[in-house]
Formats: structure tokens, C-alpha cells, sequence
């Protein structure tokens, strides 16, 4: 199978260090909770229901580190009950998710040219294979199954709101083995007719329970869109206008994903999308969440948020009720890129 990728600039490295220090929490985060396990050779079972896993935030060896913890509680009301006792990992991630017995990890190697890579795990959270990509790590998603695995990643600008944005969305078959660096190269109709522009950017891959068909968002001509592909067909379609970041509910109902308000000060507000109506409903989290949600169970969506003030740079994991009630709550503090194991 081919692999095309070209390293970073000097401009991108200097984003990337930017991005992994704000956005990631990686930075001068305010240490928080320590593992039980040492950080190392530690086993992480990707196949176990019940887990949170995440990207470590905070500082010090475990800082940056792939993780997981328990989660309980009833439906819509999840809860870890033991915040203390994370299982931390050797495995460096910048983004991560896990579903289906397959894990992937976006990690940026630190050297005199970055080298950014996709890092897709088993079930026993070892490496089974490793892709050399272009851009700093933005987005990841696997499939419910775990047989496709979905990444993003900048290659110039800095966030979603950049007009020089350029992204890379790839897409990897972990059953066929084939591997599409980027999205670009599919298809795209818009309102019934092919779009030929050389603008396209696409990020946040969500697949169905088929892992044929999939969600994701399109910019072209400073419009973002949803659309709907097939990757048998190469072939995406718009759906609707100002629709970022899509994840789909495990029932496969629902995208829960974030959309401009126009605010600068509030850039993006989360949302749900009933799929059958094509109803919007605007989340109880009003701070702006620039992240993938993710979905914990049928009523919750959790999502990672930085903190505000100098004193309290890092990452926590948020959730809040998909039905527009309630208030958000925290979840897990010094974490980033959840992913609930179901």
C-alpha cells in the first residue's frame, strides 16, 4: 500500500507546539490526579465495556500519555468513581479514540522536522500498524465495530476559523487494509451537481453501524457543510450548511456536532441533529467547544474543554445531556479526546 506524506514546515511546527500546549493541555497544567499504574509497558484492554479512555493532561512523566479509567452510573448520568485511579499508559497521543476492540493515537515526534503519525492500536493497545501523515493532529474516530478508523489533521492555519485553513482527512480499513490519505480525492455533489473546486477541506469523520457510509464536514468557498459519503462509492453529498464535527448516537439517530454563532467571543455552540426530522436542538453548554463530541450512551455527550485563566491552563472532560436539559458537568479532570468503550 502507498504512503505519501511530506513533514512539517518550520511555520507548522511552531503551530503544532502551540496546539499541543493549548488545546491538549499539555502545557503547564496544573498536575492533578496520579495513576495507579506506572507509566510504561502498561496493558490497556481496548475490548473492555465500561471505560473512558483519554489523553492524559496535567504535567509531569504521565502528562500526554494514552489512559483510561472506569465508568458507571445510569444511563444519561455517567460517572467515574474512582478519578484517581487511572490506568496511564506509555503511548504518547495528541488525539485519541477507541471503539470496537481498535484504538488510534495521532502523535507528533518531537525532532529537527516533526514527524506527525497515525497510530492505530488492537485490543490489547499495542501497535498494529503506524501511517507517517502531513499536518498537526486535529480530529480521530473509530468506528463502532473498530474496522475504520478516521483522523484529521492542519496542515496550514491554525483552527476552524483560519481562512487560510487547510486540512487532511484520512481514512483507514483496518479489515481490507486499504488506506485513503485524503478525502479530497473522493467525490463530492453539491445541490445535485459534482463540486470541481480546488478549496475542498474535510474534518471530522463519524461512521455508521454498515462502516460503509459515514458523516463529515466540508468547507469550500468559507461555507461548512454537512455531508454524507460511502467510502465503497468514493462519493460524498451535502446535506445542510453550518454543521461541524459530526458524531453519530449509538443508536445511530443523532449527530451531536458544533456550529458557528457568529460571536467571535463564542465561536461555536454544541448541538444535536435528529436525523429523521433534521430537527437542531442547541446543547445546555454554552461555553464554545471547539472539539468532536463524543457520546458516552444514548443521552450523553461529552466533549473536552480548556479551562480559562492563567492559573488554571489544562483540559477537563465535560458532559452534558443530548436532549437539551440539564447543565453540564464535569467528568474527568486533566483529560482530553474521551472516548466511552461500550
Amino acid at each position: 500500500m502507498p504512503h505519501l506524506w511530506r513533514t512539517l514546515t518550520p511555520a507548522a511546527v511552531a503551530v503544532s507546539a502551540a496546539l499541543l500546549s493549548a488545546a491538549c493541555g499539555s502545557g503547564n497544567g496544573d498536575g492533578g490526579p496520579g495513576p495507579a499504574a506506572p507509566v510504561g509497558a502498561v496493558a490497556l484492554d481496548l475490548r473492555r465495556p465500561g471505560q473512558l479512555v483519554f489523553r492524559q493532561g496535567g504535567t509531569g512523566p504521565s502528562a500526554g500519555r494514552l489512559a483510561a479509567v472506569r465508568l458507571s452510573g445510569p444511563p444519561g448520568a455517567p460517572v467515574v468513581t474512582a478519578p484517581d485511579k487511572r490506568t496511564i499508559t506509555g503511548t504518547s497521543c495528541v488525539r485519541v479514540h477507541a471503539a470496537g476492540g481498535t484504538g488510534v493515537c495521532l502523535t507528533v515526534e518531537r525532532k529537527a522536522v516533526a514527524q506527525t503519525s497515525a497510530e492505530i492500536l488492537d485490543g490489547n493497545g499495542r501497535r498494529s500498524h503506524l501511517f507517517p501523515i502531513e499536518g498537526v493532529p486535529s480530529r480521530a474516530q473509530v468506528s463502532a465495530s473498530g474496522r475504520m478508523v478516521s483522523w484529521t489533521t492542519f496542515v496550514e492555519g491554525h483552527n476552524y476559523q483560519s481562512k487560510n485553513l487547510s486540512t487532511r482527512t484520512g481514512v483507514f480499513d483496518r479489515k481490507t487494509g486499504r488506506l485513503w490519505l485524503d478525502l479530497e480525492k473522493f467525490t463530492l455533489v453539491q445541490d445535485g451537481r459534482r463540486n470541481w473546486s480546488r478549496d475542498l477541506n474535510y474534518w471530522g469523520v463519524t461512521f455508521t453501524r454498515d462502516d460503509d457510509r459515514f458523516y463529515a464536514t466540508v468547507r469550500t468557498k468559507e461555507k461548512t457543510y454537512l455531508v454524507e459519503g460511502r467510502v465503497s462509492t468514493r462519493a460524498m453529498r451535502t446535506l445542510r450548511t453550518n454543521l461541524e464535527c459530526p458524531s453519530l448516537s449509538p443508536d445511530g439517530t443523532r449527530l451531536a456536532f458544533k456550529k458557528a454563532t457568529g460571536d467571535p467571543s463564542r465561536p461555536w455552540r454544541l448541538h444535536t441533529l435528529d436525523l429523521r426530522t433534521m430537527r437542531e436542538t442547541a446543547l445546555a453548554e454554552t461555553a464554545s467547544v471547539d472539539d468532536q463530541a463524543v457520546w458516552i450512551d444514548d443521552g450523553t455527550v461529552a466533549y473536552g474543554l480548556l479551562r480559562k485563566g492563567a492559573a488554571k491552563t489544562g483540559t477537563d472532560v465535560w458532559t452534558v445531556p443530548a436532549d437539551g436539559s440539564g447543565a453540564p458537568r464535569l467528568l474527568l479532570a486533566d483529560a482530553f479526546s474521551p472516548a466511552a468503550i461500550r
